[in-house]
């Protein structure tokens, strides 16, 4: 682990007020630094910030590559709510990496949500979220560590889903700092929102962008899948499935979804 040159970069760096930035050039996982730091007492908005990661990860412990040219950014937040309601800042990143896209993209109609936290272009995905946390004994969370990783240059050419980057969708050529920069400035805003008004601005910008709303879905659990179709997303975020065999209306709160037809062009 090293800072060099990103050191210099990171100074640089124009983030919102309060954000801080502490950068790597290579870290095991960014999300393992932001947790140590937050543990010894590391303030809200403490950006840890990495070119690469040896051993990055995603949701469920799935690797995540991370080669140098992506952006790899976890930060720390101390919204002082419960567990359930500290969740949702999967959505408001969501929402904040989909603004990012939009802002640098030439053609920005592309993008979309998915359930529970990816952002999609031309329904191949763009990020991944990791949201870790630890309580305090009155049960809120003493901090939450908002991992994110934006395919900028580079994406995996086998994965669950196809995915894609920002350059192959016709952004410009930027430096992973400058993506840093747009995505803390929406993150900020979207963030502060939710502390405000609670998850109703939140989930009502997210219904705007999601893929599949309304359409026939695949929700892959943990012991089956079921197969039906995307009807809302619930006031705590949760997916509301209608099943294809005429069930009662599911509310799934953890899952993978699959979409069995290919986006329209």
């Amino acid at each position: 682990m090293s800072g060099g040159s990103n050191e210099a970069e990171a100074a640089r760096l124009r983030l919102p007020p309060g954000f801080r930035i502490k950068a790597f050039d290579s870290v095991g996982s960014t999300n393992d630094e932001a947790k140590a730091l937050a543990r010894s007492g590391a303030g809200e908005g403490t950006v840890v910030w990495a070119r690469r990661q040896e051993g990055g990860r995603g949701r469920r412990g799935r690797a995540w590559t991370s080669p140098e040219g992506n952006l790899y950014s976890s930060i720390i937040l101390r919204p002082n709510r419960l567990p359930a309601d500290a969740a949702q800042i999967s959505f408001v990143a969501a929402l904040a990496i989909a603004e990012t896209a939009e802002a640098v993209l030439p053609d920005p109609s592309g993008v979309r949500c998915k359930w529970p936290n990816d952002v999609l272009i031309h329904g191949r995905k763009l990020s991944g979220i990791l949201l870790e946390s630890e309580p305090t004994p009155s049960g809120l969370v003493s901090w939450v560590v908002l991992g994110v990783g934006v395919n900028l240059r580079h994406f995996p050419e086998t994965s669950d889903y196809a995915a894609t980057s920002l350059i192959a969708e016709g952004a410009p050529v930027l430096a992973p700092s400058a993506l840093l920069e747009i995505y803390a400035e929406h993150l900020a805003v979207w963030y502060e929102r939710w502390l405000e008004f609670g998850f109703a601005p939140i989930r009502a910008a997210w219904l705007e962008r999601a893929r599949g709303l309304g359409d026939p879905i695949l929700v892959r659990l943990a012991d089956r899948t079921i197969s039906g179709v995307f009807v809302d997303l619930d006031s705590d975020g949760v997916l509301l499935l209608d099943p294809q065999d005429g069930g009662p209306r599911q509310r799934i709160t953890a899952g993978d979804v699959f979409f069995p037809q290919p986006p329209a062009a």
